[in-house]
């Protein structure tokens, strides 16, 4: 299964950091956010990945990503002229996806713990897969109501009364047919076309299923100042509590057998000295 990462959008919210660099490229504590949806799909497999991004931003993401070849994938790039919406995205990278399933994760989307991607990956027939993720605030959030099978009910943008606590996280499994539905769709009051209407869009044909993450599992959206936050203090705490690297990508090439030791070798020797060079080493050639 091939795996699409979108990184674009204004990042009006994180203004003036935003100025700086793209949203995605800012830090989760010791890495770009980048990093973090990134090993999500490394860690479930899929090695052929199309990254989207904007005019201004998609160089600085090719030189910092590179081809993908020193973690043992294939990543192409894709240009978001504007910011027309996460569905959008399934329409830029058409030629990518070559009517094949694929899977789409927004950049500023920090997963971590056992969320159930692989299985789906390894697993996937046809259809469509989102996932719930329980939390306080469900009004704040696009929200999934499911049954006892995982089947969708209903999904709502934003409802002032949720019919369930289960947020809709950056993250989706689509299969070829996600091309064709995301060119019937009508741009929203926003002038965006909205991945909650593609979604729906599979639910009316019986195909669209949710996955539920176990409050074992970790979901941060990193899209504001204060979650931005959050999310690097979550990563600094497991890293401090568990003594090892959150989306360290060449580890996570290395454990996924995308590169041999003699490649990850290669690959550390070109580091500068610093902390994640010495992690490196550590877990992988000691």
């Amino acid at each position: 299964m091939r795996g699409m990462m979108l990184a674009g959008g204004a990042g009006t919210r994180l203004f003036p950091l935003s100025q700086v660099s793209s949203k995605q490229l800012q830090a989760v504590y010791d890495k770009p956010m980048i990093y973090y949806p990134l090993a999500t799909l490394m860690n479930a497999g899929i090695r052929e990945i199309h990254l989207i991004s904007s005019p201004a931003d998609l160089p600085i993401f090719e030189r910092v990503l590179g081809d993908g070849s020193q973690w043992g994938i294939e990543l192409s790039y894709g240009v978001q002229p504007n910011p027309g919406g996460i569905a959008q995205a399934v329409l830029i990278g058409e030629e990518f996806v070559r009517d094949q399933p694929f899977t789409l994760i927004l950049g500023d989307n920090v997963f971590h713990g056992q969320i159930g991607l692989d299985t789906e990956v390894a697993e996937f027939a046809s259809g469509a897969v989102i996932w719930g993720y329980p939390v306080e605030d469900p009004e704040r959030y696009g929200v999934v109501e499911i049954d006892n099978s995982g089947s969708v009910l209903s999904i709502e943008e934003k409802p002032n009364s949720p019919r369930s606590d289960l947020a809709v996280p950056g993250l989706y499994v689509y299969d070829g047919t996600a091309v064709s539905r995301a060119k019937e769709l009508t741009p929203s009051e926003r002038g965006e076309l909205e991945i909650t209407d593609l979604n729906m869009s599979f639910l009316a044909d019986g195909e669209l299923r949710a996955a539920k993450l176990s409050r074992d599992a970790t979901w941060l959206d990193s899209g504001t100042h204060e979650s931005l936050l959050e999310s690097s203090n979550f990563v600094a705490s497991v890293e401090k509590d568990q003594n090892y690297k959150v989306a360290c990508l060449e580890e996570v090439a290395f454990k996924m057998g995308f590169v041999s030791a003699e490649d990850a070798a290669r690959t550390i020797s070109a580091m500068p000295l610093s902390p994640y060079r010495t992690y490196c080493e550590r877990a992988i050639l000691e």
